[in-house]
């Protein structure tokens, strides 16, 4: 005979009108943080890995504010993969590009463009941040998913 602790109904998720609104408002500026961050890391502090955090984080406010299955239900599965996906490619084509014109993997001088190293490093960071954002998105929703299938499992 044993007895199990009866876990409480988890109460269901509240829409906050103050929360929706902030996180409405805010979002646009976090995500063109994000993509600052991403773009600005060549010349100065930030970078990819950054601005991908930030650009993640965005999607963690939309699923605070507006509830996780809503926002797994808008942005689905194809998106975080999608990112990653794009990211790993961009991120390979600047490398391997530089190898077929003669130079090192990611050695972007060797491109016969103006400000080859400028421009060729802003890319391989917003290849960065695509990964990074994909990553923390689909962390976010696998660890979510996790917490209420372990809660409908021991109901």
């Amino acid at each position: 005979m044993s007895a199990d602790p009866v876990e409480e109904p988890q109460a269901p998720y509240v829409e906050s009108p103050i929360i929706m609104t902030t996180v409405r408002v805010i979002t646009p500026f976090v995500f063109t943080l994000g993509l600052f961050v991403m773009f600005h890391g060549a010349d100065s502090s930030g970078g990819g890995f950054q601005g991908g955090v930030i650009v993640g984080t965005v999607v963690l406010m939309l699923g605070i504010a507006f509830g996780i299955e809503t926002t797994r239900d808008w942005i689905g599965t194809t998106i975080p993969v999608g990112l990653v996906g794009l990211g790993v490619v961009a991120f390979l084509l600047a490398g391997i590009g530089s190898i077929l014109l003669g130079g090192a993997f990611l050695q972007y001088d060797v491109y016969p463009i103006y400000h080859a190293a400028k421009y060729g490093m802003e890319f391989v960071e917003l290849a960065i941040g695509l990964i990074v954002a994909g990553v923390v998105t689909g962390l976010f929703f696998v660890i979510a998913s996790e917490t209420t299938d372990d809660k409908e499992v021991d109901q």
